[in-house]
């Protein structure tokens, strides 16, 4: 009914830049929350971005500063712009929408497959 697709991953060197973008698919009629999440090998999944109905959005101590959440409802896509990336970034990063208005009705919390966001020192 409702699927996410996150893109933009890879590998970059410390102190670059990647875009990863999590494209919403399905009889949607807005998407207008997100968060992003990752996890590192051997340590649990953590937050690392929201962005509310109202744009407020709210970050990891870790990453403020050098990450920003964005949204397009328009698109259906949300977006996390990461820049002056650490090695500690290093994870899978996954998108979830909290909320989809869809024509069945509202369907909660869903999960992108992940993307794979490596960083060299």
């Amino acid at each position: 009914q409702v699927q996410l697709v996150e893109s933009g991953g890879g590998l970059v060197q410390a102190g670059g830049s990647l875009r990863l973008s999590c494209a919403a698919s399905g009889r949607i009629f807005s998407i207008n929350a997100m968060d992003w999440y990752r996890q590192a090998p051997g340590k649990q999944r953590e937050m690392v971005a929201q962005i509310n109905s109202g744009g407020s959005t709210n970050y990891a101590d870790s990453v403020k500063g050098r990450f920003t959440i964005s949204i397009d409802n328009a698109k259906r896509t949300g977006y996390l712009q990461m820049n002056s990336l650490k090695p500690e970034d290093t994870a899978v990063y996954y998108c979830n929408a909290p909320l989809i208005a869809t024509q069945r009705g509202i369907v909660r919390d869903s999960w992108g497959q992940g993307v794979q966001v490596t960083v060299s020192s």
